[in-house]
């Protein structure tokens, strides 16, 4: 039987609920994956791994504000040994947590053409998903030795039935809605209406990407973003205004000051599970739009710093999710005492 679709928006009766003692938490997920020139076509040959080994750089950091980083690793990462000698010992250990990031393109069998459709998974026919997830998730568990709980298309790539393959496989927490973001222009998924808040999929739980909108517009945000999609200068006039200003929990291309705003109002409006990412290319100069230059990467790292004191300050705790899944109910419908 089909399991729910992911690409729907949830009934607020969905909404997860935490215990009480829960309060209001973050995790920090990087999405664990190969080089690639972010501007040319995606091919299957033009990528390299030559970034992995600054993995242990940042989860040394992390571990010094009682981070515990969730790598959500696609093919290429996970074919290399590189990558267990970066993060194995911290995975064994508990002070890491590997999750499954499927990149269609990079990923085998390699049984469909390499064109922008079909670079998010949930676009493949269902076979071919499933089984680009299987061979994936069969590789994770070969190099790390721990059967990965939570999963990130590539792309943001959700399907209809991509929850059918998660909960087949133990899966047991999606974060690839990007909520306030729009990708069908592309022939991706529209998540413009998904909600911040995590929210059950059947016995899957949702944890989407945390996007807030900031300004005295706030509340028309959903309504104001889609209509100025193609009218980018206007859409930068409202924010240099202070008036609507779209930002994402991330260290690319959001500057600590938007950053610190964004996690204010999500704060403030509650949001239990604050979740943040990167791209771990970006640990290394010259491999992203975002670090061209080693001071670019100093930034990087003085952005982390900077949000991991004020989530301190604001008595946001760190969160993983093995954390996550304990302080949950099994079911949408058991709720916490």
């Amino acid at each position: 039987m089909p399991g729910p679709n992911l690409l729907m928006p949830p009934s607020p009766d969905d909404l997860a609920r935490f215990g009480k003692d829960f309060g209001q938490r973050f995790i920090v997920t990087v999405d664990t994956e190969e080089e690639f020139d972010w501007n040319a076509p995606l091919n299957r040959d033009g990528h390299s791994t030559r970034t992995i080994p600054a993995l242990r750089t940042f989860q040394e950091f992390c571990e010094s504000f009682g981070v515990v980083p969730i790598y959500l690793v696609d093919f290429p990462i996970a074919d290399s040994d590189f990558a267990v000698e970066a993060i194995g010992e911290a995975v064994s250990a508990g002070r890491a947590e590997v999750g499954v990031q499927l990149h269609p393109w990079v990923n085998p069998p390699f049984d469909e053409a390499v064109n922008e459709f079909n670079s998010f998974a949930g676009n493949l026919p269902f076979e071919l998903e499933r089984e680009k997830f299987a061979r994936l998730h069969a590789r994770i568990m070969k190099a790390f030795g721990k059967a990965p709980l939570i999963y990130r298309a590539g792309r943001y790539g959700l399907g209809p039935r991509t929850a059918e393959i998660l909960t087949e496989f133990g899966i047991a927490i999606d974060s690839s809605v990007r909520a306030r973001f729009d990708y069908s222009a592309s022939g991706g998924p529209n998540y413009r209406q998904h909600p911040l808040q995590p929210y059950w999929a059947g016995d899957l739980l949702e944890l989407p990407l945390t996007t807030v909108y900031w300004g005295p517009l706030r509340q028309l945000g959903n309504a104001i973003y889609p209509a100025l999609w193609r009218a980018p200068q206007l859409r930068g006039a409202l924010a240099r205004a202070g008036l609507l200003e779209r930002i994402p929990l991330t260290p690319e291309g959001v500057t600590v000051e938007e950053a610190l705003r964004g996690v204010d109002v999500a704060i403030d409006q509650g949001l239990p599970v604050l979740v943040f990412s990167f791209h771990s290319p970006s640990l290394v100069p010259g491999y992203t739009p975002y670090v061209r230059a080693p001071h670019d990467l100093d930034a990087l790292y003085d952005w982390w710093s900077t949000l991991f004191r004020h989530l301190e300050r604001r008595g946001v705790k760190p969160s993983h999710v093995t954390d996550i899944i304990s302080s949950l109910p099994l079911a949408q419908n058991e709720l916490p005492g």
